[in-house]
Formats: C-alpha cells, structure tokens, sequence
C-alpha cells in the first residue's frame, strides 16, 4: 500500500508539472503575440483626427523645436467628406482664411418684441467646411516624415503603462493626446449639470430671393420655445440659398421628423416662393462645466471637446481648440506634467453659474440672451463669449441678467447647497 501511494504522488507530481509548463508556454505564447502587436515606442501620440487632433498633429509638425520628435496619429474614419460645418467670429486675419467657403459683417438677433440689426466690427463671422479643413490640413502634414498616421479604432488607453489599444496594434508614447469623447463620463455625475446644444440643420435653395447674403439670423427665438430654450440660426450663402438650423439648449433630443417640421414652419412663414432640400445635417454639443481635466495625467492629455475644450455656455468649439493647442506647444515646451495644463479661471465660473440656472429654468434661455443683446453692444458680448473682456464690462453684462435665479445658483455654488 505504501508504495502504492508512493506511485499515485509521483504520477501526481508529473501531471502537475506536465499542466504547468503547458500554462507556461501557453502564457509565454500569449505574451509574444502581446510584444508582436506593440510597435514602435513614439513621443506623442494623437487619439482622434478631428479638430484637435489635427491642429496639434499640425503644430507639432511645423515647429522646429520637435523636429526630431516621433508623431503618431490615429483616427477610426477617412477623413475626406463634408461631415460638419465651423462657424466662429476672428478679428482681423485669420489662420484658416484661406479655407473658409463664406463670411459675414452684419447680423441681427431677434426675440418676442424685440429685434437688434449689428455689425460684428471688429470681428467677422468666419464658416468652414470640414472636407476643406481635412484636405488643408493633410497637404500640412504630408512632408513631414516624423509623423505616421493609422486608420485604427481605439479601444482603450492605458494611462499606467502610456499604451494606446487599437483593434490591430499596441502602441506606446512618452505622451498620449486623446480627443475621444465619452459621454459616460458626464452620464455617471451629478455634480455638473449637462445640457445638449442640439441642433438639425437643412440647406436650402428657395425660388424667391428671401435671404440677405450679407446678414445672417444670429439668434431668432421668435418661435415657439415649449418650455426650452429654442431658436432658428440662419447662414445664407446667396440671396435664395440658405443653411437653416433649429437649435435647442435643452436636456433631451428630438427626433429627426420634430426637428424638420420647426424649420418647415420658419421656411412657411417667410416668402420662399416654395423650396428645395439640398442637404441635411445634424449634431450635437455637451455644454457643461465638468471638469475633464481631472481625468489627465502627467503623460495623458484629454483635447477638444473631451478635454473641455468647448465653450460651455455657446458649444463653440474650433476657434478656442486653435488658441488652446498654441498653448499646449508652449507647455510642451517648457517640459511640464500635462496634468498641469488646464487651469480653470473666472469665466468657467461664469459659465457654471449659468448653465445652472440654464438647467433648472430651461425656459428661461430666450428671456436671458434677449436681455443681454438688449442692455449690451454687440462687440462687448463677444469678448465676454471669448473669455477677453474686463471685469467691468463683465458686472455690466451679469447685471442684465434676473437677479434672483442667478444669485439663488451662485450661493449654491459658494456654500454647496442642494
């Protein structure tokens, strides 16, 4: 019996250590096919060719202090197609002027009982076209052969090891850029509230010469608001041919037949003389105060829209992602965490006070924006949009606003009351 037993362990011990050098090279095959899929290590890598990937790719490229820097961009589309439209004000010349397919001197805002005619001077107000942009800026990047560019989904990145996962490679960085948007992130708080600037646009070309092509509509909330905040956004490019936009500021979207019926009943109540569809488009912006930044690291860079990039009270985006990726060089330079980029200021607490009074009083949104066009120059209104104005011309604005919602969300904010 006892050299029974004494068989029964050894065979025991050659099964056991039969299934663990099986594991082993199970685990050594694994992590070769693991070392396979990682390519070469780059110094930065860019997750997301849109805007901001592009700009950054672009400045990184064209700038002889990273000349001999490894670039990698990586983007799940061909970038070739006209998928959206930029609409920003500039003063004077501009670095995409080249590009930009119409510009406008003149606008007019409009509210119940009340219509304002005004000039952007100093400003102008500049649309580009996103196939233009992609094509401008891929004949920038195309000498440089520091840069390589990949047409990957990204499945993950891995902030502790500097990895980017894409469905058919590892790569690694000493700093990742990423323009990959989540809305999870923004659905799994409630610290921030989170309102969508939704919008379905229509271009249009009418029989009648209906539109000035010299002005557009800024703002009409001379329609039925609903208990949110809504309004028309005309962009005419002739006398008879027009981009026509419905815009809420609101929690929920619409469907696609809802958003069309609003702009057939703004089409109905000017002589167009009937019309036709040429094109639709449709989009959506987070407006909010959320601080992105906080999910940066040292080496790990949130940009764009996902880094908090957009302007949370207007959603306008592109021009603040060309200021904002200047910046960046600079920091980048000056060899700093990339966790310490972001800094919050007196605007973003401005923002953050409105959109919370925005959130509770949607109804509210035509009623805040008439008094500010109705107690404010034009020009001053935007240099507070882009963050430039004084404090002076800042009280003056506030103070159009309805004291008591304002000053209820602002000592919540100080004090943390919910």
């Amino acid at each position: 019996m006892p050299e029974k037993k004494s068989n029964m362990g050894c065979n025991f011990i050659k099964l056991a250590a039969k299934l663990a050098i099986k594991i082993i090279r199970i685990n050594i095959n694994n992590y070769l096919c693991y070392m396979k899929r990682i390519k070469d290590h780059y110094d930065y890598i860019i997750c997301g060719g849109g805007a901001s990937g592009l700009i950054l790719a672009s400045r990184l490229c064209n700038d002889n202090y990273f000349i001999n820097k490894s670039v990698l961009l990586i983007e799940k589309e061909l970038k070739n197609t006209n998928d959206r439209t930029w609409c920003f004000w500039e003063e004077g010349k501009g670095e995409y002027d080249d590009i930009v397919s119409h510009s406008w001197q003149n606008a007019k805002f409009k509210a119940k009982n009340f219509k304002l005619n005004f000039s952007f001077n100093p400003f102008t107000y500049k649309m580009i076209k996103s196939k233009d942009f992609y094509s401008l800026m891929q004949k920038k990047l195309k000498p440089h052969a520091q840069l390589d560019q990949v047409q990957e989904k990204i499945i993950k990145i891995n902030t502790k090891l500097n990895q980017v996962v894409t469905d058919n490679n590892i790569y690694k960085a000493d700093k990742i850029f990423s323009s990959i948007y989540s809305p999870k992130i923004l659905q799994s708080q409630t610290k921030f509230p989170v309102l969508l600037q939704h919008f379905y646009g229509c271009v249009i070309e009418a029989k009648k010469s209906c539109f000035n092509k010299e002005k557009i509509d800024f703002m009409n909330f001379d329609i039925p608001q609903k208990n949110e905040t809504r309004f028309i956004y005309v962009l005419p490019e002739s006398n008879n041919r027009a981009l026509i936009e419905f815009t809420l500021f609101s929690k929920n979207l619409l469907s696609d037949k809802e958003y069309l019926e609003e702009i057939k009943k703004y089409l109905n109540s000017i002589d167009t003389g009937g019309y036709n569809i040429i094109k639709k488009e449709k989009g959506q912006i987070p407006m909010t105060c959320f601080r992105f930044d906080n999910y940066n690291t040292k080496d790990v860079l949130h940009i764009g829209t996902a880094g908090g990039w957009t302007k949370a009270s207007t959603g306008y985006t592109f021009l603040r992602i060309n200021e904002k990726t200047k910046e960046l060089i600079c920091h980048l330079k000056k060899e700093k965490p990339l966790n310490t980029f972001n800094q919050i200021n007196r605007f973003w607490f401005y923002d953050l006070i409105f959109l919370d009074v925005l959130y509770k009083h949607n109804f509210l949104g035509n009623r805040l924006f008439k008094k500010m066009f109705e107690k404010n120059n034009p020009k001053t209104i935007f240099k507070f949009l882009d963050d430039k104005s004084s404090f002076l011309e800042e009280l003056k604005i506030i103070t159009s606003f309805p004291f008591g919602p304002f000053l209820s969300a602002f000592f919540k904010r100080i004090f943390k009351i919910n």
